[in-house]
């Protein structure tokens, strides 16, 4: 994998090498000490993936990323210190297409090891993904004993939607969220493939993007009217045959953490009510087999078009499989949401 490192640290850049030599598959391309400059060189050279600081002079790395993403795309990983104090940005930087965030490895101390391992698991993982891995359809979901009477005396009136997004979600997220009202009479469960390190801080800004209530979702957790909630771990979100919700490590070697195929796929087998599925921005395929098994039972399902996704994989993906019912601009979205439910 080639791989450029932006930031304008001389410690921080020599532990990024010092990290990155461990593995010999994983080559530095080039290094730039500000945003304009790694713009420019990524324009004359583009890598696999960018290690992208957020606080630099000249040019910050939310700005860098908007630029590179709108001109050379690649794969982008917020690596900054205090990722957490900076949560605002590192959305910012998300929403313009970077793909995670992860603390900068410390050159000492005790959270050595742990901090390094953290990067270097991510950057594993972007390599799977960028290798457009992918869930076998034979892939078994987690399941539970439940006695189908009582399944079917369970309540399914909840109107529900559920939105699977990775690469530029969460301004898209935003987008949609804000355009609902206080009072909407449905349900909402996202799947945006972050960090749980990051998961609380995500949740808290989506928070404040939108007028309903944004929470994580817990294990034993039910679908509520007017409650968003967002999966919140590096394990897949699923429901149960019980129509409770849970976690589950399986599959182990997915590189898309939490599955938005894994979530889809357990709310064909189990949520008897047709709701509405949509398929945000976000590179790889998570989600497109999952799309398609809710449209084959009756679900009304969406994908984001090309023109407004800062990454046009996922969806793509979806479209290419049949499994959209609509291809929509964003903007569009949360009008087709109001009027259908």
């Amino acid at each position: 994998m080639r791989i450029a490192i932006v930031n304008d640290l001389t410690i921080a850049v020599t532990a990024l090498r010092r990290v990155l030599q461990t593995y010999p598959e994983y080559q530095v391309v080039w290094v730039a000490r500000n945003g304009a400059e790694a713009v420019t060189k990524c324009a004359q050279d583009t890598p696999d993936l960018i290690l992208m600081d957020l606080l630099m002079p000249v040019m910050d790395g939310v700005e860098a990323t908007r630029q590179i993403m709108q001109n050379s795309p690649c794969a982008i990983v917020i690596v900054t210190a205090n990722a957490e104090q900076n949560v605002a940005s590192v959305y910012a930087a998300m929403g313009y297409g970077a793909v995670d965030a992860v603390n900068t490895p410390v050159v000492a101390g005790s959270d050595k090891a742990q901090s390094e391992s953290q990067l270097l698991a991510k950057i594993a993982r972007i390599g799977k993904t960028l290798k457009k891995s992918s869930v076998s359809t034979k892939t078994k979901l987690p399941t539970q004993s439940l006695n189908h009477e009582r399944q079917r005396d369970l309540p399914l009136t909840v109107p529900l939607v559920v939105i699977g997004s990775s690469t530029g979600g969460p301004k898209a997220l935003a987008t949609i969220l804000s355009k609902l009202p206080a009072n909407f009479p449905g349900a909402i469960a996202i799947i945006q493939h972050v960090d749980a390190q990051f998961s609380t801080g995500f949740v808290e800004w989506l928070d404040q993007q939108t007028p309903l209530s944004v929470r994580l979702a817990v294990a034993g957790d039910r679908f509520g009217v007017g409650t968003v909630i967002v999966a919140g771990t590096n394990d897949h979100l699923y429901l149960k045959p019980d129509l409770t919700l849970g976690y589950t490590k399986d599959p182990v070697d997915y590189p898309y953490r939490p599955s938005v195929d894994v979530f889809f796929k357990s709310l064909s087998q189990h949520w008897k009510r047709q709701g509405t599925a949509i398929l945000l921005t976000g590179m790889g395929r998570d989600g497109a087999q999952g799309l398609s098994a809710l449209r084959l039972r009756g679900w009304h399902t969406i994908a984001q078009d090309k023109a407004s996704c800062v990454v046009y994989g996922m969806p793509k993906a979806a479209v290419e499989l049949d499994a959209a019912m609509e291809v929509l601009p964003l903007n569009d979205i949360a009008r087709i949401l109001l009027k259908k439910i």
